[in-house]
């Protein structure tokens, strides 16, 4: 299915060259408070880096293609170490792959330092303080605003756009993907109002515990973009502060306010459920009420960044809207 990046005309008359930032910005110095401390950025950021999950989006959005950034480990399906979203955008920007940092065992700080950046951003991170202190001794660090891995995507765009010294593009840069989200949701309204849980990655041979992710983790939130509601059942479940909760099988009916299930696996996992006779009870199992995301690119945007939202839109409400039409 065919992608569109239109949102982002407003900023082709951004200057690009090597990962250099070259448009107006921001009075300096700019001070960016975040969980693990304040950041001074004294001036114009030209050479930028970035670390962990797609914090390179931002500024490829804004038209800025960085010197350095992790390299894709989860739904890389042509293993150049760029998801689909990113190749298409650096295309889009007639730029050369920057140099892919390996995050396998952790930040590579080596490989960091020799990108030579003035900025590094990491406002979607799961950085320790170990790790931001490391990273500050390169260069002024844009850390996440108040948990590790809880950033939404617009937090994401606000502070790396500010760490960039484009705060206005950062907005504008939400508006329009809000635009985009609403355009596209008008074709599906049996979506609007309906309850939807994120299961975790289920094993079809052992079904004897359901492991869903919370309020906390960013793949629920982003379904409040998409026009679903919240059942109670996970509201209460997510009072502990985790990212992801568990139960028993033997107590899945607490989950009867949930419409859809949306979860990572194929139809073989939907058999087993359904052929599960504790999770057969779940009214969104029984009605086949589930979205099966695999690791492919669908799946892995599940998690909402700047460009991947866009993306995958289209595919991912379709799938939904599918899953509605099934619930009672």
């Amino acid at each position: 299915m065919p992608r569109s990046f239109r949102f982002f005309a407003p900023f082709v008359a951004i200057f690009l060259l090597s990962g250099e930032v070259g448009q107006a910005g921001e009075a300096y110095p700019i001070t960016i408070r975040h969980a693990l401390g304040a950041t001074l950025i004294s001036e114009k950021p030209r050479r930028v880096a970035t670390v962990a999950w797609a914090n390179h989006e931002v500024p490829l959005a804004l038209g800025v293609v960085p010197v350095g950034f992790a390299a894709a480990n989860f739904g890389d399906d042509d293993d150049d170490g760029l998801l689909p979203w990113v190749a298409e955008r650096l295309s889009e920007l007639g730029a050369q792959k920057p140099v892919l940092f390996d995050e396998g065992d952790g930040i590579d700080f080596e490989a960091v330092a020799a990108t030579q950046p003035d900025v590094i951003l990491a406002a979607y991170s799961g950085l320790s303080q170990s790790d931001y202190d490391m990273l500050s001794r390169i260069a002024p660090v844009v850390a996440y605003p108040e948990a590790p891995w809880s950033t939404d995507w617009r937090e994401m765009i606000r502070l790396n756009s500010a760490g960039l010294g484009m705060a206005e593009d950062g907005e504008r840069l939400i508006t329009r993907i809000e635009t985009d989200i609403a355009s596209e949701l008008e074709r599906y309204p049996e979506i609007m109002g309906r309850s939807a849980m994120f299961v975790t990655h289920l094993d079809a041979s052992d079904l004897s515990l359901v492991n869903f992710y919370t309020l906390q983790d960013t793949r629920v939130r982003f379904f409040k973009d998409l026009g679903l509601a919240m059942p109670s059942s996970v509201t209460q479940a997510s009072h502990d502060g985790g990212f992801s909760g568990s139960i028993s099988a033997e107590r899945v009916d607490a989950f009867d306010d949930v419409d859809i299930v949306v979860t990572y696996g194929d139809r073989a996992l939907i058999d087993a459920m359904k052929a599960n006779p504790l999770l057969a009870r779940m009214p969104a199992v029984t009605h086949d009420a589930i979205v099966t995301l695999g690791r492919d690119p669908v799946g892995t945007a599940a998690n909402p960044t700047p460009l991947s939202i866009s993306w995958v839109l289209r595919d991912y409400l379709a799938l939904l809207a599918e899953a509605a039409r099934k619930a009672k």
